[in-house]
């Protein structure tokens, strides 16, 4: 089973994470509604049994809360995989959101590199900051050792926007989570790292 779990408690953020890349239950609790949202989808969408919890300083603002899960979920994902061998590495995918299109390319590569490109038109989106996703996005490809590009070429609402990144996000890595039929490791030089 590809099952991991991880814990981060700091004075700004408690939070607690059980991953299974190949399925499970999904239950989120951030204290951000629409983050949770947008996490329940990412977990659906991608296939990802995902039980996550996070109590966060959101007196302060929703930055330790957002940012800090990113890392959290990324170290997941990141011990999930083990030594990443017998998966298909890449992924990627597009989503539509109604009037919004979002995308994601990703790979497994234990290189961690982030491209974000979107722009919101509204500044938040409940008690999210719409700034915050591609801090939530840098935080967990990190962490992951994965590098993501995500792109929103076009879009009216924040909120569709924001979804449709997220899904494509979800989408792109269970594409990628995938596993090989021969179990090889899909690099050259025989290791992900």
């Amino acid at each position: 089973m590809r099952t991991a779990t991880a814990q981060r408690t700091s004075k700004e953020t408690d939070i607690s994470v059980l991953l299974n890349l190949d399925g499970g239950e999904v239950s989120v609790e951030t204290g951000i509604g629409f983050f949770d949202h947008m996490l329940t989808a990412f977990a659906v969408h991608g296939g990802f049994g995902l039980q996550l919890t996070c109590k966060g300083d959101l007196q302060v603002d929703c930055h330790h809360t957002i940012e800090d899960t990113g890392i959290v979920l990324g170290k997941a994902f990141f011990d999930a995989l083990g030594d990443k061998s017998g998966i298909v590495r890449y992924g990627s995918f597009f989503v539509p959101m109604d009037e919004a299109l979002g995308f994601c390319a990703a790979d497994i590569s234990g290189r961690p590199f982030l491209v974000f490109e979107a722009d919101f038109p509204e500044e938040r989106v409940g008690a999210f900051d719409t700034c915050m996703a591609k801090e939530f996005f840098r935080a967990f490809s990190t962490a992951a050792g994965i590098t993501l590009h995500l792109r929103a070429p076009y879009g009216e609402n924040s909120h569709h926007i924001l979804e449709a990144l997220f899904k494509a996000a979800a989408h792109a890595l269970k594409l990628a989570c995938t596993k090989t039929t021969d179990g090889q490791t899909l690099s050259t030089k025989g290791m992900l790292d």
